[in-house]
């Protein structure tokens, strides 16, 4: 199958054996060096590998775009693989804004934060504290520096407590914590009586560290917050919360809240009306802010302890001005255009949502949130049905093994309140095609 143009152009030659596009080549390049290593590596995650070869939705080089059009060679799709949740990276409100910033700051304030740490950010933290309901936070530049650098200070010689679906980031950040003399016991994804049989035998080295996602990346489901929270203080352990798909998307309830996602976008903690003890909230702007910083909600304790023991604060390059700047703008665009946002997020997501089930079809969704998985029957299917969809036009996430378990293999689809009801009529209409064409799961059977 032929790349379409406009990729081809980054797939020839490089690093890779030869300049072959094959992964066979790779592997057998492997087993001629001997390294078992990169054998079993490239085994594992074989399909994977395959479908970025010759598919055009994943590795693909987007050209251009307009609004949520994105194009990919000749070829014009609606993108629903973007997490711009909230549609800010096209607000034309902040990105008008954004110049004034440039011209007082430069593009890049080269200094790590502990040699220099210009005012933008203290203003960041300022407004999201307040945002979120903690005693403090800190912001670094990316969520997975701060799972490497901050799980590790936690766990110290302790114990982590991990969610077997945690995203792979939490994994990494709790094998770093192992080699540094920490210890992990596993439990199945949100099995509260699990974890809890971990929690009361006594055996467990302390500190103990519950790691866990808040929305999941996949599913857009939530777990029981309130549950986890409850048994971390009843064993005096900590709950660490990677939430970051759901902040900005959904926050506290309130009577006054035009849906269910709640007000103010401030994260699964709120939403849950859970409060920080023995709670620690990670989340990001690169989602729903459409800028790159991460933040750590955290007691103010911490935080100092963190400036110096956390890697980053110290020795990583900072977040462009642009991104402080469209964090502060987004801020203050969410004070006062957020729940206009939200609303239409909400209700595009619904009706993608009611669409699947017209057709029948079964996605592990039952949250709501803006995160669609439709795993297909037979995962064989999933390469016609990517082109499938990239020839109607349809840009998505493909759902391949090892990202996801084979048998939930298949595509997601992100909404955003900078798609259109246009957009969504023709989304749901190629939804119909392909539950004509392909064997998808079946809602009657699960």
């Amino acid at each position: 199958m032929s790349r379409i143009s406009g990729t081809d152009r980054d797939h020839a030659g490089g690093s890779r054996p030869n300049g072959s596009t094959d992964p066979r080549d790779a592997l057998r390049w492997g087993e001629r060096q001997h390294d078992r290593w990169l054998e079993r590596w490239i085994r594992s995650t074989e399909d994977l590998a395959r479908l970025q070869y010759s598919h055009r939705m994943l590795d693909a080089v987007i050209d251009e775009i307009d609004g949520r059009q994105i194009r990919v060679g000749d070829q014009w799709l609606t993108d629903y693989a973007s997490c711009n949740y909230l549609g800010l990276d096209l607000d034309q409100e902040i990105i008008e804004a954004v110049p004034e910033y440039l011209r007082r700051w430069g593009t890049h304030p080269s200094w790590s934060r502990l040699l220099g740490s210009p005012v933008l950010y203290e203003e960041i933290e300022d407004k999201l504290t307040a945002l979120v309901g903690a005693e403090d936070s800190l912001v670094l530049p990316t969520i997975t520096h701060i799972h490497m650098s901050v799980i590790p200070v936690l766990a110290g010689g302790g114990t982590l407590f991990l969610d077997s679906r945690a995203h792979k980031t939490i994994y990494d950040g709790c094998a770093l914590a192992v080699a540094r003399g920490a210890t992990i016991q596993r439990f199945a994804h949100n099995d509260l009586d699990w974890l809890e049989t971990l929690l009361r035998d006594g055996s467990w080295r302390r500190p103990g560290m519950i790691c866990i996602d808040g929305v999941n990346s996949m599913t857009g489901n939530a777990p029981d917050v309130a549950a986890f929270a409850a048994l971390a203080r009843e064993h005096d352990a900590i709950l660490y919360v990677d939430d970051a798909h759901g902040f900005g998307v959904i926050g506290e309830r309130s009577a006054t809240e035009p849906c269910d996602y709640g007000l103010r976008g401030n994260s699964i903690v709120r939403h849950t009306g859970e409060s920080y003890e023995n709670v620690v909230l990670v989340g990001g702007f690169s989602k729903a802010y459409s800028s790159l910083l991460a933040f750590i909600a955290c007691p103010t304790a911490l935080k100092q302890v963190l400036k110096t023991a956390a890697p980053p604060y110290l020795y990583s390059g900072p977040s462009p001005v642009a991104s402080l700047a469209t964090v502060l703008e987004g801020l203050r665009v969410n004070e006062t255009r957020g729940e206009q946002l939200r609303a239409k997020l909400h209700r595009l997501t619904h009706r993608v949502l009611n669409r699947l089930d017209q057709l029948g079809i079964w996605t592990p969704n039952e949250s709501g949130f803006p995160i669609i998985e439709i795993p297909l029957a037979d995962p064989d299917s999933v390469d016609d049905v990517g082109n499938l969809l990239f020839d109607r036009g349809i840009y998505v996430t493909m759902a391949v093994y090892p990202l996801v378990p084979r048998e939930e293999v298949g595509f997601r689809l992100q909404l955003t309140a900078a798609n259109t009801d246009e957009q969504v009529d023709h989304l749901c209409d190629v939804l119909g095609e392909v539950a004509e064409r392909f064997k998808l799961r079946s809602a009657a059977a699960e």
